[in-house]
């Protein structure tokens, strides 16, 4: 057995091209024709070919070297006896079929060349498992997916061996994107996260994320990503209701719990959700499930983390009512004792900054929810009232809410009416 030096074919006007990806390696057996290795010019992508059939023995070259014509790449044993020629290629490719991508995958059949008048999509199942183990693909068509979030795996080749071009990535998102109706989650996936040694750059401390955080960053993650959100933002007026809540205070003195600022929002969420049960919904495949009972998630605030216990059949309850489940539910969160009761079954949530400064937020959706109202710290403003300017509390309030469900003049009447209840307490006895 001969060992021979493979040099870079003719690859025309291309200079000093890099080397972007290795196709074999030393203990490959390659036909006349199967690609070796791939450059990539600013202008295209080249696969380079054997030009012998033969075992690859030794690599000369390594990713990003850059190559030209003529430059020495690989050696190949040639078995005796075997002809070396190019000429034979046609009857090689006849006889024996390429190796496949991945060693463990069964043979595949070899396909014709591929004809940029008519693309041959490769459907056979081998080809698609082997993708899964090893995907061939060229840089700029990873750059490419990974600007649109695609996992390659997924995506169906139809170059030459399995790879994958850029035109299969585009097909592959034109054909979720008219099939998404069925099945919301399109199998996009975010590119991994950079991995940045920062005691690098200074001191630093590790602290790992608590349980809660873990779960909650997930689902927060996937709610983000998946729900269409759009935010809608307004104020009310709670000077008289601030008013009125401190007089209660002091009038209900032996009641056992205060009335909070969040127990109005919740009361008037609740009544808004009766007024407007678009946003009391969720939704299930291709099904609106519309509900006929009002619980409300409260996100809580706790040293593990962020919780969102739940105040059911709101719209039944009154304010001092509210009041006193917010205080035990709270209380319950912040000892760790909530149970998993306590936080299921919400239709519609509250996110409240208090007194943290702050003008307004865009509060996530708490899936399988399609809404939540978000409320930021009330502070004194000077406000018009047909003859001069005084002094009124107003409160930053928004909604953010998923835009398969909901559109934008609902979302806004929505608001205004818990604007109007929250501006004038009276409203809560209608």
């Amino acid at each position: 057995m001969a060992t021979e030096t493979i040099e870079l074919p003719d690859i025309g006007d291309f200079a000093d091209v890099p080397v972007i990806e290795i196709l074999v390696q030393p203990g490959d057996v390659v036909n006349v024709d199967d690609p070796l290795l791939t450059l990539e010019s600013d202008k295209a992508t080249l696969e380079v070919p054997s030009p012998k059939a033969g075992k690859v023995a030794e690599w000369l070259i390594k990713l990003n070297d850059l190559v030209s014509t003529g430059n020495p790449i690989l050696k190949l044993e040639i078995a005796d006896g075997v002809s070396p020629s190019t000429s034979n290629a046609k009857d090689t490719e006849k006889e024996v079929a390429p190796e496949p991508i991945a060693q463990t995958s069964p043979p595949l059949e070899a396909e014709p060349e591929r004809s940029e008048q008519t693309p041959q999509l490769v459907t056979a199942p081998a080809l698609a498992a082997a993708s899964r183990d090893k995907v061939h693909a060229s840089p700029s068509v990873r750059a490419f997916a990974r600007e649109l979030g695609i996992d390659l795996t997924l995506v169906v080749p139809s170059g030459r061996n399995g790879r994958i071009l850029r035109e299969d990535v585009t097909s592959f998102v034109k054909k979720e994107v008219t099939t998404s109706a069925a099945t919301p989650s399109i199998g996009f996936e975010l590119a991994p996260a950079l991995q940045i040694d920062h005691a690098a750059f200074g001191d630093v401390q590790i602290e790992p994320l608590t349980r809660i955080q873990k779960v909650a960053g997930a689902r927060l993650s996937r709610n983000a990503i998946e729900i269409p959100h759009v935010t809608n933002f307004d104020h009310a007026d709670v000077t008289d209701l601030e008013a009125f809540r401190k007089q209660m205070n002091v009038e209900m003195n032996g009641a056992a719990a205060k009335l909070t600022m969040v127990a109005f929002l919740v009361k008037a969420s609740a009544l808004a959700l009766r007024a407007y049960p678009r946003f009391n919904t969720s939704i299930s495949n291709d099904q609106l499930i519309i509900k006929n009972y009002v619980h409300i998630g409260v996100a809580v605030d706790t040293p593990r983390g962020l919780l969102v216990p739940v105040i059911r059949d709101a719209d039944q309850k009154g304010l001092f009512d509210i009041a006193e489940d917010l205080s035990d539910l709270a209380a319950k969160a912040r000892d760790g004792k909530l149970s998993p009761n306590d936080m299921k079954g919400a239709s519609f949530s509250v996110s409240s900054l208090g007194g943290v400064p702050g003008d307004g937020f865009t509060p996530i959706i708490n899936a399988p929810e399609v809404a939540i109202l978000g409320a930021a710290r009330s502070r004194i403003q000077a406000v018009w009232d047909q003859d001069k300017f005084v002094p009124r509390l107003i409160m930053p309030i928004s909604v953010s809410w998923d835009h398969r469900v909901i559109d934008g003049v609902l979302a806004a009447r929505f608001l205004s009416f818990i604007s109007s209840v929250l501006s004038d307490v009276r409203r809560i006895a209608l």
